[in-house]
């Protein structure tokens, strides 16, 4: 799967300038020149989508033996990226809400609200982006927890960047995050406040050459420090190295690569360490106006519920297609897996080496009406082969999205 990824960030890297210079960008910060609505400086691209509409045949993802529950469902989510011109600064964003409804289980009922906010302030050879992330939800946050839990994250970042060749800019990163579970928030018998509630603080420097006006490479180096304040165990700190590219929206080939390396200790002793390879990227082509292709490949070390396995390394990759097949018509299919490889606690519970498989599956056809809105009728899989908590998942219905 490395591999593969970096198979497409060399295609990425190797497109002609030409080629990629053919779309107009604006200047960073600024809002794109199709922008819906523009309220003086304030500028917005508002979405609306209502998806899953349709039957979840495994609500609480249990087992095929346990006869798992299944109800109607769909999620309604109201969002706008947003731009605000401010003197010569820009602020940016994005405003969002996933109201998701169960007909039969309220308790599955929930509101999700996001907010994200940079603030970006140019001056003659450095620029300074302070940042804030807020998002409070009941969802389930990730692949090994079935639970929907309620939980918040508040994330504080900032980055300082200065130029120091045409092309070359270095600075220094750090970030701040706290993730606090409702005090309620249990699963399999573990109350998930206690468990996995922490704050993550991360400090580093980056550099960034503009390859194109539309590619840069980046390099970074970071200090990360995890603390858990009722899970003392779970403490860490790593030091991670990365390099990458990053692909502006606006070209043929958008998104991100980055790979590293990453040294992670944790503080307590009879936990084992992580040295060895990590990986984030998203990146989409679009050929010809017709047909998008979209990569994912992630891997990195992410904490458990499980006291006895306190973490485990995630390796995921997914792909998918999206052909238009006549006129507005159109079908769309993706794919994936992830394996979450668990490291056991030195004097735990005695345990086998525990490795989880996911794979998910799914397909629909959509159809458009004009520039902004697509409904469509969509398929979705997802099974979970684990020698703890083995599910098959099955969800179809209608999505209706516009402004996307």
């Amino acid at each position: 799967m490395i591999r593969q990824g970096l198979g497409l960030l060399g295609f990425a890297i190797l497109l002609p300038v030409a080629a990629l210079a053919q779309t107009q960008n604006p200047p960073p910060g600024e809002p794109p020149q199709n922008v819906r609505i523009q309220l003086g400086p304030l500028y917005l691209n508002p979405s609306l989508g209502l998806t899953n509409a349709g039957i979840d045949n495994n609500v609480f993802n249990e087992p095929d033996q346990q006869t798992p529950e299944s109800d109607f469902t769909l999620t309604v989510t109201p969002a706008t990226d947003y731009w605000l011109r401010f003197g010569r600064s820009w602020i940016t964003g994005l405003l969002k809400e996933d109201l998701v409804y169960y007909s039969k289980f309220a308790s599955e009922r929930s509101a999700n609200s996001s907010i994200k906010m940079n603030w970006l302030v140019p001056f003659n050879r450095f620029s300074v982006t302070p940042g804030v992330a807020f998002l409070n939800t009941r969802d389930r946050p990730g692949y090994e927890i079935d639970a929907r839990s309620q939980r918040t994250e508040l994330t504080y970042a900032g980055l300082v960047e200065m130029r120091t060749l045409a092309k070359t800019y270095v600075g220094v990163t750090g970030e701040r995050r706290s993730v606090e579970f409702d005090s309620a928030a249990t699963f399999a018998g573990v109350n998930l406040h206690d468990a996995l509630s922490r704050t993550e603080s991360r400090f580093g420097a980056t550099l960034r050459h503009e390859l194109t006006p539309l590619t840069s490479l980046t390099f970074d180096l970071t200090r990360a420090q995890d603390r858990f304040d009722l899970s003392p165990l779970r403490d860490s700190d790593s030091t991670l190295i990365a390099g990458g590219v990053k692909l502006d929206p606006f070209a043929l080939i958008k998104g991100w690569a980055r790979f590293g390396y990453r040294d992670f200790r944790p503080v307590d002793r009879s936990l084992p360490g992580y040295q060895g390879s990590t990986a984030a990227v998203d990146l989409t082509y679009v050929a010809l106006g017709t047909t998008s292709l979209g990569f994912q490949l992630a891997r990195d070390v992410q904490y458990s519920y499980d006291i006895d396995q306190p973490y485990y390394i995630q390796t995921g990759v997914s792909g998918s297609i999206q052909q238009q097949i006549y006129g507005p018509l159109d079908a769309a299919a993706h794919v994936g897996a992830a394996r979450l490889d668990y490291q056991n606690r030195i004097g735990g519970a005695p345990s086998a080496d525990r490795a989880d498989h996911v794979r998910m599956f799914g397909g629909g056809i959509g159809y458009h009406i004009g520039r902004d809105v697509r409904i469509s009728f969509n398929v979705d899989k997802q099974t979970r082969e684990s020698s703890v908590s083995p599910y098959h998942g099955l969800r179809a219905g209608v999505s209706v999205i516009y402004g996307y």
